[in-house]
Formats: structure tokens, C-alpha cells, sequence
């Protein structure tokens, strides 16, 4: 490795800008895919990763000189950051960048699916209007509901923030409580499902929130019950979510993130009451530029200075030498 240019590891895909702009300091070496066994003895100086979605342990001890991992998002549960603070790696993200735009995207999904927007428009756009007349009344509105945010870091808050602006009761469970805050507490997830109709998931995928809201918390929801989630598929029960779903448990869902992508079960997709979003609560092109941006900054900081711009909490290193 030269002083001067400092090898970066890219496996798989990731955004063309981030591609785009590490050659301005750092020679980039690329895999296919986030596997050790495409590793190759020439790749053994790499000194940095950037990465898009998971980072396989295994990767990560592939590269004994490896001092930063550049996540591509604000959510980092792809890559193991005990085994990386263990090792003295640093893990960056790329928060507040994106946190208005997934907001944005929250409450846009949260009135389709309340609203029926999405189906409105097909009722137009296949000449049903002309034929059948009006579309049917929706049977479910924003007005008077009772929101509950599941999470409230900084993409929470935003969502908070524009739900003020509607006139919702709001609430919120997290594992403590914020300081300075109107919104009323719930100390468990149940508990503020009960005293809600509107659910909003918004946590990170964590083995702590893993199938969370499952059959339980959805009962507690009740059948005017509306779910949304745009933090990870992996928080919400997804045969509970079905079965709830057909059973009437609640009344609808919003969901911009599964359990199994891209695959979706085929259940969810025949649901009328259910609003359904490819993941793409953050991408549009100025949000997934100013992340890319941010993963390129990190590891020209990190090098440059000593210290990452975004460090996550669990890896707050400085550089040694």
C-alpha cells in the first residue's frame, strides 16, 4: 500500500457516486459480491471497506490491516460492530442525511394506506371512473387518529415532527424515555399498541427487535388498526402481520421493508387494505447522493485526519500514529 494511496475494498454494488469520487484519494479494489473467498492475496494491504448491506464476518477478518468499515445507510446492523470494536475497526454511517427523506416517505405511506391513494389513481388511470363512477369512499382517515412511534431517534423525530402538523395524538416506546418531550411514554411495545390505532415502526434490525410486532402487539392494535413500517423488515412478524391481516385483526398496513427482500410474500400483495413500497423510503437521487458523499468523506477524514465525521457509538476510535 502507498502512504499516499490508500487501498479501499468495494464488494458488491454500491452507489456509482461513491465509485466516483474514491479515486480522489484512495485506489479502490472491487469483489463481486461480500464473500472471503473472493479475496485475493494482492488485497491483502486493504486498509478500509465501503460497503452496501451486509459485511460477513469472515470479510471483515479477511484484511488484518483493516481500520474502517463506510456503511452505506444510517441502519449499520449488517456489520458486526462488536467483532469490528474488538478488533479497534471504526464503523461509520451516514445519518441525519437521509432522516428527512425517509419522514417524508413515512408519511406519504402512512396516508396511502389510510387513504387508498394508490388505488384511487389505478380506479382513474384504468377508466373505471368513466365507467363505475366515483371510487369508493375510504373507509379510514388521518382525522382523530392516535399514533404511536415505534423508536424515536432521529428519523423518529422527524416523523414526530410532521405528525404535530396533522392534529394526531402521538406516543412513543423506546427502551427510556426522552427528556424534554410532550409526547406520553409507554414503557413496552404492547402497551403503547393498546393506546394507539396507528402503529409506526421505525427501529432499527436488531436482535433486540426481531419479530417485535408480532401477534400480540397487533391484537393490542385493534381492528382500526393501521401498521406502517419503514425501519426493517425484520422488526414486524411477517405470517403474524398475514394473519392478522386476514383476519381482520387491523384494518390495514404500510410497509417499505421485508422480512425477505426483494421477495414479498404473495399473501401481502393481494391485500387491498395494504400499501407497498420497494424499499425506497431515502431513494431519491439528492438523499442517495448526500449518503454517498458522506461514506467518501468518512474515509477521506478517517485518513486524512485521524477521525471519522460519523463514527457509530459502539466504535468511537481515533486513528492511532
Amino acid at each position: 500500500m502507498s502512504e499516499s494511496r490508500p487501498r479501499i475494498l468495494v464488494p458488491g454494488k454500491i452507489n456509482q457516486r461513491i465509485l466516483g469520487r474514491l479515486p480522489e484519494m484512495f485506489e479502490i479494489m472491487r469483489i463481486e459480491r461480500a464473500d472471503a473467498e473472493l479475496v485475493t492475496p494482492d488485497m491483502a494491504d486493504v486498509v478500509g471497506i465501503a460497503v452496501s448491506g451486509r459485511l460477513p464476518v469472515d470479510l471483515m477478518d479477511a484484511f488484518p490491516h483493516l481500520e474502517i468499515v463506510a456503511n452505506f445507510g444510517v441502519g449499520y446492523d449488517g456489520v458486526d460492530v462488536t467483532r469490528a470494536a474488538a478488533r479497534g475497526i471504526v464503523v461509520t454511517n451516514t445519518p441525519d442525511v437521509l432522516t428527512e427523506e425517509v419522514a417524508d416517505t413515512a408519511i406519504g405511506l402512512l396516508i396511502n394506506t389510510l387513504r387508498l391513494l394508490p388505488q384511487a389513481e389505478q380506479w382513474l388511470r384504468q377508466g373505471r371512473w368513466i365507467r363505475e363512477g366515483a371510487f369508493p369512499l375510504s373507509p379510514l382517515s388521518l382525522r382523530g387518529r392516535k399514533v404511536g412511534l415505534f423508536g424515536l431517534g432521529r428519523i423518529g423525530l422527524a416523523i414526530a415532527r410532521r405528525l404535530e402538523a396533522f392534529g394526531v395524538s402521538i406516543a412513543y416506546h423506546t427502551r427510556t424515555p426522552r427528556e424534554g418531550l410532550a409526547f406520553a411514554y409507554h414503557s413496552s411495545l404492547k402497551g403503547l399498541a393498546e393506546a394507539v390505532d396507528t402503529l409506526i415502526v421505525i427501529v432499527p434490525g436488531t436482535s433486540s427487535t426481531l419479530k417485535a410486532v408480532n401477534a400480540d402487539v397487533l391484537a393490542a392494535l385493534g381492528p382500526q388498526g393501521v401498521l406502517i413500517n419503514v425501519g426493517r423488515g425484520s422488526t414486524v412478524d411477517e405470517a403474524a402481520l398475514v394473519a392478522a391481516l386476514q383476519n381482520g385483526i387491523i384494518a390495514g398496513a404500510g410497509l417499505d421493508v421485508f422480512e425477505n427482500e426483494p421477495h414479498v410474500p404473495e399473501a401481502l400483495l393481494a391485500f387491498p387494505n395494504v400499501s407497498l413500497l420497494p424499499h425506497v423510503a431515502s431513494a431519491s437521487v439528492v438523499t442517495r447522493n448526500a449518503m454517498s458523499d458522506l461514506v467518501v468523506d468518512n474515509l477521506k477524514a478517517w485518513f486524512s485526519t485521524g477521525e471519522a465525521l460519523t463514527p457509530v457509538v459502539e466504535t468511537p476510535f481515533r486513528r492511532k500514529g
